[in-house]
């Protein structure tokens, strides 16, 4: 098959969410089909100031062209569109004059639209994979060039079919800002991303609801967000492909430091990970370093937002910006933790520390999607507490940190191995029949 991915970032270097996943079915795709990916160039940010630890100058988010994308390129064919510019100013200006979620606004582009419009006048796809709900918009380019075609379909609908249009929902969004929109009420200073959340969520039931509509093939992560689609709209006809991960680049390492260390992975502009982090480093740490008063927490990951400054001064917390590798520092973690309270989706840095045989301590949403068992495969906790009763045992017992990642270990080659995932991708790709879209309704 001839196969078009749309999305957000250059899938490779894969080094956050949107990019892991997308470069996971890409480049198992490529082995079989012939793969092209229209996709955006992002630009990179300032450099950051000092937060702990070592902050290094930051790539371009998804990866930059050359050197790096070499492993794209032999996958694929791969066109870039430079990142559309978008200022606060703007997004407040469309958050009062339109009636469209952030998310349907972030990436428009009258460039990108131009070239995808371009490629589908000239090549005639089997499929076009919308990689997140960020590059739904372009529903509308797919739908002017190739439209639905009539009771009596012209030479041109018939030389040049329609691609089959899949819309991969990497998050259930409208659930996110539902959650977000929750747990930020509880604080009088989050009140104003209170407000934020409670008009996108209202915005994004619709908008959602209409992508799955538009499109011919829905894809979840998860049973949990396939069954939040179909709240939306009842009868939606919904494929969990689960997240995956790599596990012969994600193997278990022993574990070379003596210092009781608490690890967790991210992009740290990401609302649900600085909740994650801001919770876990007020409320938990204390009482884990009460009973272990050597322990650490290192947070990994790219942009660390200016909320998490607070942490700087605290010797026990290392943010360390952007690195080129979180493998290192998941294979160093004495337990990996995992304390969110908002989002959807799945996590795909629970399967990265899992493939490399950590034991993980989470949050019950925090492993939310995966059929775990407490005790089994790794802890959940939810108070902060029971969270910090979790880290200590493991902490204390090392047998017991060796149990639960061997099984962590087990779970995910067994069931989140890409190799096993890709396959499931296709057969969606291959399904013949076509599945009647029901009418937009925005329910739940």
């Amino acid at each position: 098959m001839k196969v078009l991915f749309l999305t957000p970032q250059v899938p490779y270097p894969p080094q956050q969410g949107a990019a892991l996943r997308n470069w996971g079915l890409i480049s198992g795709l490529a082995a079989r089909h012939e793969v092209a990916v229209l996709s955006f160039l992002v630009p990179p940010p300032p450099l950051s100031p000092p937060m702990g630890g070592t902050e290094e100058g930051e790539p371009p988010m998804g990866g930059k062209e050359g050197g790096d994308a070499d492993p794209l390129r032999a996958a694929c064919r791969i066109e870039t569109v430079r990142f559309p510019v978008r200022t606060p100013r703007d997004r407040l200006r469309d958050m009062i004059t339109t009636r469209q979620p952030d998310m349907a606004l972030r990436l428009a582009s009258e460039l990108y639209a131009q070239r995808l419009a371009d490629w589908l006048a000239v090549e005639s796809f089997d499929v076009v994979h919308i990689g997140g709900i960020e590059m739904a918009s372009y529903l509308d380019v797919i739908e002017a060039v190739h439209p639905s075609p009539g009771p009596s379909p012209t030479r041109g609908e018939l030389d040049r079919p329609r691609p089959l249009v899949v819309f991969d929902n990497l998050n259930c969004e409208y659930l996110l800002q539902q959650r977000a929109f929750l747990t930020d009420l509880r604080a009088p200073a989050r009140w104003p991303g209170a407000a934020y959340s409670f008009v996108q969520w209202q915005r994004l039931r619709r908008y959602e609801a209409q992508v799955c509509c538009r499109a011919d093939r829905v894809l979840a992560v998860s049973e949990a967000d396939a069954a939040a689609l179909r709240k939306l709209v009842p009868g939606l006809d919904v494929s969990v492909v689960p997240n995956g991960v790599d596990t012969r680049t994600y193997t278990p390492t022993p574990i070379h430091s003596h210092t009781p260390t608490l690890t967790f992975t991210g992009t740290m502009d990401f609302r649900p990970n600085v909740d994650a982090v801001l919770w876990f480093a007020r409320k938990v740490l204390p009482r884990v370093r009460a009973e272990v008063p050597e322990a650490r927490f290192f947070v990994v990951g790219q942009r660390p937002h200016r909320r998490l400054d607070g942490l700087r001064g605290d010797p026990a917390i290392t943010l360390t910006g952007w690195v080129e590798d979180a493998r290192p520092y998941i294979a160093q973690a004495t337990v990996y933790v995992a304390p969110l309270r908002i989002g959807g989706g799945t996590r795909l840095k629970l399967l990265e520390a899992m493939a490399m045989g950590r034991p993980v301590v989470a949050t019950r949403l925090g492993a939310e999607g995966y059929p775990v068992t407490d005790g089994r495969e790794l802890l959940l906790a939810d108070t902060p507490a029971d969270f910090a009763a979790a880290v200590v045992t493991l902490l204390r017992t090392p047998e017991r940190r060796v149990e639960l990642g061997q099984a962590a270990r087990a779970f995910v080659e067994r069931w989140y191995d890409w190799r096993t995932i890709v396959p499931r991708v296709e057969a969606v790709y291959l399904r013949t029949h076509q599945t009647k879209r029901p009418p937009v309704q925005t329910g739940g």
